[in-house]
């Protein structure tokens, strides 16, 4: 057996195109020679504004933005919002929700089982009372009232249902008979009427407007319709291609001034930085900022030198001074921390210590 062939997608046909006709190829270009003309400023002048705007943007105003409203926001919540709010809920919690749940513990609930208990005792009693005394009551008043509707039904019944039945049949139905058969006639009447004059407004207005505005329409504002549709396509696909041809035309501009400013800006001071200012810097900093440096250290090791010699100058003028006056200071007893030593220590072969000795 032959082996499976693989699935295929079909080849996908052009859409076909429309012929184009004489007016169309007339007006095309010199319509998109003139568009150009007029969009390639525009374009230059919208791409700089973009440039333009997108640095201030990084530059300006996203930093003076986040300066002027998001941080001072975001301090305000931080430092005094947040810690505003965690002291309320203290707060809240300790003045509010604490008494609260104190009172629903050691009042509310007490209060509620004794309401409870005498509802339950006044419940029963109530119930008591229904099934002893209303449900006896109640079941008399609805053998009376039965009895009471009993007799005003038969009443009512020969008295107003079989007289308006008799009404109805031998009086109002000869009468509505012959009301809906005249007013039958009249609607026969008022439509054959109403025909009539329908198809004569109907063929009067064919005649005075439908056929003079279908030929309007297909012998004028059609034909003027087609001709603006295809100035109309015409100017919107040459605006198409002289903004995309003028887009083209501001990056080669741009990459040219780019280049230039390069050339003329750039790449000259990045000469001067790294053929005469990194060396004169290298050697500023090897001849001037370096010895400068160290002679600074050594005048602040020389001074601190000098500073700490005189505070302790100083320290032993007024120790000497404080001696003069108040004598020397008496000096703290040793403290004897060892053992006594002789007979009064302990020993291995005694029971007694020191402290337990008599």
């Amino acid at each position: 057996m032959d082996a499976p062939r693989k699935f295929e997608k079909p080849p996908v046909r052009p859409s076909p195109q429309s012929p184009e006709g004489c007016l169309a190829v007339a007006i095309r270009v010199p319509v998109r020679i003139v568009v150009l003309v007029l969009v390639v400023p525009v374009r230059l002048v919208w791409d700089g504004l973009v440039v333009g705007g997108r640095f201030l943007y990084r530059t300006v105003l996203r930093p003076l933005v986040r300066a002027v409203f998001v941080w001072p926001w975001v301090a305000l919540w931080r430092y005094v919002v947040v810690p505003l709010a965690k002291a309320l809920g203290w707060l809240t919690n300790l003045l509010v929700v604490v008494p609260l749940g104190w009172l629903y513990r050691y009042v509310f609930t007490p209060v509620g089982h004794g309401l409870a208990w005498v509802a339950r005792q006044i419940g029963g009693g109530l119930a008591w009372v229904y099934a002893r005394v209303l449900t006896p009551i109640g079941h008399a008043c609805a053998w009376v009232v039965n009895g009471v509707a009993a007799l005003v039904g038969r009443l009512g019944r020969y008295l107003l249902v079989v007289p308006a039945g008799w009404l109805y049949a031998w009086i109002l139905t000869p009468v509505g008979h012959a009301i809906a058969w005249c007013g039958r006639g009249f609607v026969w009447l008022v439509r054959a009427v109403g025909t009539g004059i329908g198809f004569v407004l109907y063929w009067g207005a064919r005649i005075l407007l439908v056929l003079p505005a279908i030929a309007l329409w297909r012998w004028v504002l059609t034909p003027v319709g087609r001709v603006l549709a295809v100035i109309g396509r015409e100017v919107r696909d040459a605006l198409g291609h002289a903004w995309r041809i003028a887009g083209h035309i501001s990056l080669a501009v741009g990459r040219v001034l780019g280049t230039l400013f390069r050339w003329i800006f750039v790449e000259p001071v990045s000469w001067v930085y790294r053929t005469v200012l990194t060396p004169v810097g290298h050697v500023v900093r090897d001849l001037v900022l370096r010895p400068a440096a160290e002679a600074a250290r050594a005048v602040g090791r020389v001074t601190r030198q000098v500073l700490a010699a005189a505070r302790e100058s100083a320290r032993q003028a007024r120790a000497d001074f404080r001696r003069m006056v108040f004598g020397e200071p008496r000096q703290p007893e040793p403290v004897e921390l060892r053992e006594p030593m002789g007979d009064d220590t302990r020993t291995l072969g005694r029971s007694t210590t020191v402290l337990t000795k008599d």
